[in-house]
């Protein structure tokens, strides 16, 4: 059994800065970290291969330095990482990545499960995995709080606003999770000494894949950002005291007052 799980490297910290000329967020001197849901797709993957016999394929689109995050998710367990690097591929909307990526992953070929992170922390789209689903032709389920493995497949219960869906899927099949799922685990020492002592991390650029350029990165991207900004405080928030049925009644006789209701 093969698992593929392409992670994501996002910003740190809360207050980024963003180039406004491209619309894109400035990476440059800004600690990066596995973007959250990404280490639970990591945790999912390295459970399963607790249970059967599966080889963990790890894989991120980004900068030379995003091999940082394909080190420490050989450090949890991951057997094998790829990085995806061009300037070709700067400046990617969420298609142009899932694109990319797409193309990374009929490179590596012969996989039965994607697990993808719901979404990244930096964007909160939550469009990638099923966009990459969409490339790949593959069955999704998304928004996943629990699953299981089960004879060619798997069985998930997927979140949805008032409870959740119980759905089994055959592989080849994508899947992303929630950060309900699981808590990821942290990286053993060893492991942590080979992702840095062996060469473990291969690399592919635009010339390695089957791509066509005008789908690639800023200029490839459908999605063009017209403006951003930060939203500035127009007032502050009111306090309600009291009982629940208070507090509804006041939540009521506020909106009231605005005219709202």
């Amino acid at each position: 059994m093969r698992i593929l799980v392409p992670i994501k490297q996002v910003p740190g910290i809360t207050e980024v800065k963003i180039n406004k000329e491209r619309g894109t967020l400035e990476r440059e001197g800004i600690v990066s970290i596995i973007n959250p849901e990404d280490k639970n797709a990591i945790e999912l993957a390295l459970e399963f291969k607790d249970k059967s016999d599966a080889e963990i394929i790890v894989l991120t689109m980004g900068p030379p330095q995003a091999q940082d995050a394909l080190v420490e998710a050989l450090a949890m367990g991951c057997d094998r990482a790829f990085l995806i690097s061009d300037r070709k591929f700067a400046g990617a909307d969420t298609w142009a990545t899932a694109y990319t990526l797409g193309k990374a992953i009929e490179k590596i070929g012969n996989y039965d499960l994607i697990i993808c992170g719901r979404q990244a922390i930096d964007g909160d789209t939550a469009q990638v995995g099923p966009q990459l689903a969409g490339i790949l032709d593959l069955p999704q389920i998304t928004y996943v709080r629990k699953a299981e493995l089960i004879k060619n497949g798997i069985k998930a219960e997927r979140e949805i606003e008032n409870g959740y869906e119980l759905i089994e899927g055959n592989f080849p099949i994508l899947i992303t999770v929630t950060g309900e799922i699981n808590e990821p685990r942290y990286a053993m020492i060893d492991l942590i000494f080979d992702a840095f002592s062996e060469n473990k991390i291969e690399y592919l650029n635009a010339s390695d894949l089957d791509v066509k350029e005008q789908f690639l990165g800023l200029d490839g991207s459908p999605t063009k950002v017209k403006k951003v900004f930060t939203p500035k405080k127009k007032q502050k928030g009111v306090l309600l005291e009291g009982n629940p049925k208070e507090i509804a009644q006041q939540v009521i006789e506020n909106l009231r007052d605005k005219g709202l209701v």
